[in-house]
């Protein structure tokens, strides 16, 4: 189903924006896709988020929508086409919302942290942050999938859990580079590894994806920003 009456205001960087943008894709929606511009800020973002002044913004007509959770429950509530993101069951909607808030409450938060922390020993409490919550996430899997017998969180297709947790896996793998360490291994993770590929390759997903190395040159220049800031605020 095609509307061009959508546009998103995006970052290729945001895992955010590419929670939107898999949402779209599943439900087979074509879009506008306009590219955020940081300095300054664009006159539509000021506009369309006034509160927050950030990505990603889905404009629906001219009613802005924001927070990527919001965005994705939005477009699977106002389109049928496509599967359902979100589970037809009132508990199971609820479990998935449970598990997308945890996501973000505690691996988002972690891995914002490791790359933000100069100290190494604090840095490597947040790794350890991360690796629990794989931990938690591999336990979750495996109920879900012993249960169901399912290949995602989701069911047999990529859900609102889905879409949460593997916009931040190319991040991961971010970190894992910058700090020379695995965290998803599948010694201790099996099902997580294999959940990652199934996600990736998914053809609502495939391609949306930024590379590693080109988020850590992000990160990098990032990194030198926040430093700078802190310097002045001194």
């Amino acid at each position: 189903m095609a509307n061009t009456n959508l546009k998103l205001l995006s970052g290729w960087f945001s895992p955010f924006v590419l929670r939107v943008k898999i949402a779209l894709n599943i439900k087979s929606l074509e879009y506008e896709n306009i590219e955020e511009t940081w300095n300054p800020k664009s006159r539509l973002l000021l506009q369309s988020n006034p509160v927050q002044q950030k990505i990603p913004v889905l404009l629906h007509g001219d009613k802005p929508i924001c927070e990527s959770r919001i965005i994705v429950e939005y477009i699977d509530e106002v389109w049928n086409s496509g599967p359902s993101i979100l589970p037809a069951d009132a508990y199971d909607r609820a479990m998935a919302r449970f598990w997308a808030a945890y996501i973000d409450d505690k691996c988002s938060a972690a891995m914002r942290n490791v790359l933000g922390e100069e100290d190494e020993e604090a840095r490597k409490s947040y790794l350890e942050e991360v690796e629990d919550v794989l931990v938690t996430m591999e336990g979750e899997l495996q109920k879900c999938c012993r249960e169901e017998r399912k290949g995602f969180f989701g069911g047999e297709e990529i859900g609102l859990v889905d879409i949460t947790f593997g916009s931040l896996l190319r991040w991961l793998s971010a970190i894992e580079t910058m700090n020379g360490r695995k965290l998803m291994v599948e010694a201790k993770h099996p099902g997580l590894v294999k959940w990652a590929e199934r996600f990736g390759s998914d053809p609502n997903v495939k391609g949306l994806m930024p590379e590693t190395e080109k988020l850590i040159e992000y990160v990098k220049v990032l990194q030198i920003r926040w430093k700078a800031a802190a310097a002045s605020a001194k």
